[in-house]
């Protein structure tokens, strides 16, 4: 298959007929009528290629891309080596659709056995599957592999992205299970209240936390595994994949389930998504894990080969026995996690992780001195948080604002006077330096406006 495969206007007819249609308007017609375009683009008629680009080029450059990013909350801007894209964009695997058969799959099966050995790796587990949808969905998923008749109250932190528990409580809600949340103390969470609720609530299955925290913050969560072991629950973790380059895994933590959003290895922030959810879990839990594992064996001949092993857990297999209705996996944002891992190595993924830190904590002594607040004991890892003095009558949205005109994306704001902002490695000292002096010149009511 070619990049450009041209066909005849009777061709695209017959391929229509093929498959039951009359028309392309007739193939699309899922697709709301108020996002069409009608009429196709507003360029003129008889334009060259070379003008025509110059257009479009105009027309995209309407969409605010920042030259600087400090903003994170779940999906984080970092550097994708050339050899990513160079990779994972050939068409045998931009094509390659699922390995439904699987013995003519080894190329692809191939491919997503050696990522879940690398999430094996990175989280210290003994198992990882095939990858889900997204990270929201791994924890979901990971608290609906701990229930039982016996256990069925879902525990989770309130420190954990609001996405995610969102996305729990809707799984929860479907499948009839108790949630309850751990307040937060501050901007982690409440370990006495964690114990309280370890103690006092019934049919545990598990806790999910995530480490960090939604906040950036560090959680303490030496003895964690352990009271809840005592519970008769699991311990899922959820962890930004980039900071087990040099934080301690999940594994280390007493962790049975580590789960996690994969964008930050090699995928661009891309209008949020396509992404990628990465599980692993220990060994005794690995017939629960959803969707799809790829195991490795030999054939007839004694050569390596690869196959789709314990089937019997999807639901394509044992139906309403199943654990779970995810039958497939995000295979090209995996694979693009795996080269993205592979091109790094551990030295070069602990530097990435290393630099990210040093550049958040750079950034969040620039603005502490630039005027804002922040908690100069937090231990965190790439992400913090900012309060504004109470008496400025600055709000985020002013600082926003004003870092917008200077072309850089501030941090998330939380409401109208706390911001979590976020540092990579490819934020440079200058462009910190510049973001401090932005929010300075805010708070001293002396901002003028215009690019930088």
């Amino acid at each position: 298959m070619g990049f450009y495969v041209p066909n005849t206007d009777k061709q695209q007819q017959q391929m229509l007929e093929d498959i039951g249609l009359r028309s392309f308007d007739e193939l699309f017609s899922q697709i709301p009528q108020e996002v069409l375009l009608e009429g196709g683009p507003d360029i003129p008629s008889g334009m060259s290629e070379m003008e025509v680009v110059r257009e479009t080029g105009a027309i995209a450059r309407e969409n605010r891309v920042f030259g600087t990013c400090l903003r994170g909350a779940g999906a984080y801007r970092h550097y994708i080596p050339a050899i990513v894209n160079n990779i994972t964009g050939k068409e045998e695997f931009k094509t390659a659709y699922t390995p439904y058969q699987a013995e003519l799959s080894q190329g692809i099966l191939q491919s997503i056995f050696e990522y879940q050995t690398m999430i094996c790796e990175l989280t210290g587990m003994d198992v990882s599957n095939a990858s889900v949808y997204d990270g929201a969905v791994a924890a979901a998923e990971a608290a609906m592999m701990c229930r039982d008749r016996r256990h069925d109250t879902v525990v989770v932190s309130e420190t954990v992205h609001p996405n995610v528990l969102k996305v729990i409580r809707t799984y929860c809600g479907a499948a009839g299970a108790k949630l309850v949340t751990v307040p937060q103390d501050g901007s982690v969470m409440d370990q006495a209240a964690l114990q309280r609720i370890m103690s006092e609530e019934d049919k545990l299955a598990c806790l999910y936390v995530q480490q960090p925290n939604f906040y950036g913050r560090l959680e303490e969560l030496d003895g964690v595994a352990e009271l809840v072991h005592a519970a008769g629950a699991k311990l899922i973790m959820g962890c930004n994949p980039v900071s087990l380059g040099i934080l301690k895994t999940p594994k280390e933590y007493g962790a049975d389930i580590a789960v996690g959003e994969g964008q930050p290895l090699g995928m661009p922030l891309s209008f949020g998504g396509p992404y990628l959810g990465f599980m692993a879990a220990e060994q005794s839990m690995m017939r629960k894990l959803p969707g799809r594992i790829v195991g490795e064996t030999v054939d007839a001949d004694g050569e390596r080969a690869f196959v789709l092993t314990l089937q019997a857990r999807e639901q394509h297999i044992r139906r309403e026995k199943a654990g779970s209705n995810i039958c497939s996996n995000e295979a090209l944002c995996a694979l693009t996690a795996s080269v993205y891992m592979a091109a790094m190595g551990p030295s070069g993924l602990a530097k990435v992780a290393a630099m990210s830190a040093e550049n958040a904590h750079r950034l969040a002594a620039m603005l502490a001195d630039a005027g804002l607040l922040t908690d100069g004991e937090a231990e965190f890892f790439h992400e913090f948080v900012t309060e504004i003095p109470q008496d400025s009558g600055v709000s985020c949205d002013d600082i926003l604002s004003a870092l917008a005109e200077h072309d850089i994306l501030g941090g998330l704001p939380l409401d109208d006077r706390r911001m979590l902002w976020c540092a990579t490695e490819v934020n440079t000292p200058a462009e910190l330096a510049k973001a401090a002096d932005v929010v300075r010149a805010v708070l001293n009511g002396n901002h003028e406006g215009g690019a930088a």
